[in-house]
C-alpha cells in the first residue's frame, strides 16, 4: 500500500499567504487533477512538494513494503527555456541525467540503451538524435516527461505539461500518462487548462484557490458552489 499524505501545508512569502492549510491524500495508480484560477497557488504547491521553496506542515509518504524509503518525485515544468543555437541533442540531455557526465563525453552503449528505454516509454525514441532547439513544443514535453521518469518516480508532478501541445495530440498525452500511471503504479498530479480532459482522465480532482475549496470526483467538484462561481461557463472554461 503506497500513498502520500499532505497535512496542514502552508506557504507564505513576504507576509503574503500563498497556500493555507492544505490537507490531501494522494493514492498510487491514479491521476489527480489540480485545478483553480490563475494565481491560485498551483505552481507554488508543486514547488513546495519538490523542495524548491520552504513550507510549513507535513508531506508524508507511506510505503508498507519499504516504510523508511524516501519517495522519488518526478517533475515536468510548464516549459523549459532552450537555446535554439545549442548543439545539445535529446540523447545528450538524457545521458547527462543518467551518468552525471558532461554531454561532450562519448555515450557508452549502456547509457544509450538506458536513454532509449525511457524515450520509448513516452514513444519518443525517434527524437534521440534531434537537437533540443529543433524540437516542437509537444516533442519537448515528451522529452521532459522521459526525463522525469528516470528514475521511475513514486509521485509524478506535471505543471500544465500540455500547454505547448496542439489540440490534436492533447488527448494522446493524457492517455499516455494514464497508461504510465497504471503500468508503473505511481501517483500523478496534473495541473491542466482543459477541464474536460482532466475530468475524463482523473479519478480525483482538487479545486485549489490558496486553500482547498473542494476535493472529490470531477463530477462532485464541478457541482460545488465555489467551483461554479469561479468557472460559471462550466468545464470548457480555461483554468
Amino acid at each position: 500500500m503506497k500513498c502520500f499524505k499532505i497535512e496542514k501545508l502552508s506557504v507564505e512569502t513576504n507576509r503574503n499567504v500563498i497556500l493555507r492549510d492544505i490537507n490531501l491524500h494522494i493514492h498510487n495508480g491514479e491521476i489527480t487533477a489540480l485545478v483553480g484560477p490563475n494565481g491560485a497557488g498551483k505552481s507554488t504547491f508543486f514547488k513546495a512538494l519538490i523542495g524548491d521553496i520552504p513550507y510549513k506542515g507535513k508531506f508524508i509518504y507511506h510505503n508498507s513494503l519499504m516504510p523508511h524509503r524516501k519517495p522519488k518525485i518526478g517533475y515536468v515544468p510548464q516549459k523549459m527555456e532552450i537555446d535554439s543555437s545549442s548543439p545539445i541533442s535529446v540523447l545528450d540531455l538524457l545521458s547527462a541525467s543518467v551518468t552525471k557526465i558532461p554531454v561532450w563525453v562519448t555515450h557508452t552503449k549502456k547509457v544509450k540503451l538506458s536513454v532509449y528505454k525511457f524515450l520509448s516509454i513516452v514513444k519518443a525514441e525517434h527524437l534521440a538524435e534531434k537537437r533540443l532547439g529543433d524540437l516542437s513544443g509537444g516533442e519537448l514535453q515528451r522529452v521532459l516527461l522521459a526525463l522525469a521518469l528516470n528514475p521511475l518516480p513514486d509521485l509524478l508532478l506535471l505543471d500544465e505539461p500540455f500547454s505547448a501541445v496542439d489540440q490534436t495530440n492533447l488527448e494522446g498525452f493524457y492517455s499516455l500518462v494514464e497508461n504510465l500511471v497504471r503500468e508503473y503504479d505511481f501517483a500523478a498530479i496534473i495541473v491542466s487548462h482543459d477541464l474536460f480532459l482532466a475530468a475524463k482522465y482523473a479519478r480525483t480532482m482538487i479545486f485549489l484557490n490558496h486553500s482547498i475549496q473542494s476535493v472529490g470526483t470531477p463530477e462532485q467538484v464541478f457541482a460545488d458552489e465555489k467551483f461554479c462561481q469561479t468557472f460559471p461557463q462550466g468545464i470548457r472554461a480555461e483554468v
